[in-house]
């Protein structure tokens, strides 16, 4: 894992970076948030499989939208930063057309899943829900596989979400409008170490 603490990093020199990068590796995993690049650890199969059970989720009560994994968003103010959420609940075909980096304007919800790594408070606890609220994404759901917690945010401010939501692994979630779905988490109970 690669984290820059002191290098401010413009998103210019950040796609360029991630252009080179991206012909020597299939999926560099790249992000850039608060001027700070990161490498996105790669999924477990627990992960995938966590990530699977949301996309039925979604798909069985909203079949018109899809959750399209890893796909670069431009987060932040003045859309400056690159996030690659493990999951953009979007309307289906939102992004046809565009490139690596999407215009956000269409997710209802960003995800992730908790990663076995050093950088996870960090980024899936703190930095990411900050970029995510200043882009305007209304929801984002972190599935959080060390406390066994499913934390709901929203109502984004453009600074922070006001409301943010933590229920224990077994609860009924509801993810607010404009999501509108109900989640019945009893069987990431099963997918934790």
């Amino acid at each position: 894992m690669v984290t820059t603490d002191r290098v401010h990093v413009e998103t210019d020199d950040f796609d360029e970076l991630y252009r080179v990068l991206s012909r020597v590796a299939e999926r560099a995993g790249l992000e850039l948030i608060d001027g700070k690049v990161h490498s996105k650890a790669g999924p477990d199969g627990t992960h995938g499989r966590i990530m699977q059970w949301l996309v039925r989720s979604c798909v069985r009560s909203r079949p018109e939208l899809w959750l399209y994994p890893v796909q670069g968003l431009r987060v932040q103010r003045h859309r400056r930063g690159r996030a690659r959420p493990d999951g953009a609940l979007a309307p289906s075909g939102a992004f046809a057309g565009q490139g690596e980096w999407v215009d956000p304007a269409p997710v209802l919800m960003a995800v992730e899943v908790t990663s076995y790594d050093s950088d996870t408070d960090a980024r899936d606890r703190t930095e990411k829900p900050r970029a995510y609220a200043e882009t305007g994404i209304p929801v984002y759901l972190l599935i959080d596989r060390d406390s066994c917690e499913v934390t709901v945010y929203s109502e984004p401010d453009g600074v922070r979400y006001e409301s943010a939501r933590t229920v224990p692994f077994g609860k009924t979630v509801v993810l607010p409008d404009p999501v509108g779905i109900t989640l019945e988490t009893e069987q990431l109970k099963d997918w934790v170490r």
